[in-house]
């Protein structure tokens, strides 16, 4: 019995080349290039992608589409929206930023281990074997990667539909206040890049409900109803103080870069509050995951 081993060892250690066995290399397993590219080449990747790429020219057709209403003296923001290049993007995000982009977040986050469950496939990638502390963080790495350039994506295409359609005039915020367009054209960037952090907790909770489950569509779905749930509750003045607390309360607080002098008080708030939050949720899923039964 005690010879079995040795032998097995020893066929591994010539296929390797030398007559010796080959050390394991944990830090070999499932590379980034190699993960990125398998999510790359899914579908979903690609139909988000490509949603998010043509949200813009979406919203530019509507425009165009709608009929001109009665004058009312005072400026929507519609007509705020085709003003410029600036405007047309900051709208793109208010529009997108209380739902699809949280979308987007929860989808590449929630459906990437859950996924695997649901193929069958987890069980085989741990007995590569792939430890499960570096598999959860070559998903996860893998998951900002394409939010992030999905949440980048939007604005710049929103930069360039808006451009094309409405010109690049200074951008001009609902307290008149104005910026040059290369300025709001940064202040655009900058708001993506801080919706970027403050997502950051619907990204963990959704890691933490994808390793809970073998159902994709329940993780990712929790993590947008958990959202959902935390902006209705925001909506809510009686609460007060509380709303400070909740993870969406400064979702929106990038509007602060829309003012000649940017306001970075609230920005600093949502940006610590979110980490606190992803930082608590992520240690949670890496706890689950490691002491999870992996069955399928």
């Amino acid at each position: 019995m005690t010879d079995i081993p040795s032998t097995r060892m020893g066929h591994v250690g010539e296929l390797a080349g030398g007559g010796a066995a080959a050390p394991f290399r944990p830090e070999r397993t499932l590379p980034f290039g190699v993960e990125l590219r398998r999510q790359l080449w899914r579908r979903r990747t690609q139909v988000a992608f490509a949603l998010v790429a043509l949200l813009p020219v979406i919203l530019w057709v509507a425009f165009s589409l709608a009929p001109a209403g009665p004058p009312t003296g005072s400026l929507t923001l519609v007509d705020l929206a085709k003003g410029s290049a600036g405007n047309f993007a900051v709208f793109t995000l208010f529009s997108a930023g209380s739902f699809l982009l949280v979308v987007l977040v929860a989808l590449f986050f929630g459906d990437t281990v859950a996924s695997e469950a649901s193929w069958s496939s987890l069980r085989y990638l741990l007995a590569a074997p792939v430890p499960r502390a570096r598999l959860l963080r070559q998903k996860a790495l893998v998951s900002g990667v394409l939010s992030l350039a999905a949440l980048l994506l939007l604005p710049a295409v929103a930069l360039v539909v808006g451009g094309l359609a409405y010109g690049t005039d200074d951008l001009v915020s609902p307290t008149g206040e104005s910026l040059p367009f290369w300025t709001s054209a940064g202040r655009v960037m900058l708001a993506a890049v801080y919706l970027c952090v403050q997502l950051t907790w619907v990204a963990a909770l959704a890691m933490l409900l994808s390793v809970s489950t073998d159902a994709p569509l329940g993780a990712v779905g929790g993590a947008v109803m958990v959202s959902i749930v935390s902006q209705i509750l925001d909506q809510i003045t009686a609460l007060e103080g509380l709303r400070d607390y909740l993870p969406s309360h400064f979702s929106t607080a990038w509007a602060g870069l829309l003012a000649d002098q940017i306001n970075w008080e609230n920005m600093t708030k949502g940006a610590f509050s979110a980490v606190v939050y992803a930082s608590v949720l992520g240690g949670l899923a890496v706890w689950r995951f490691g002491r999870k039964d992996i069955t399928s």
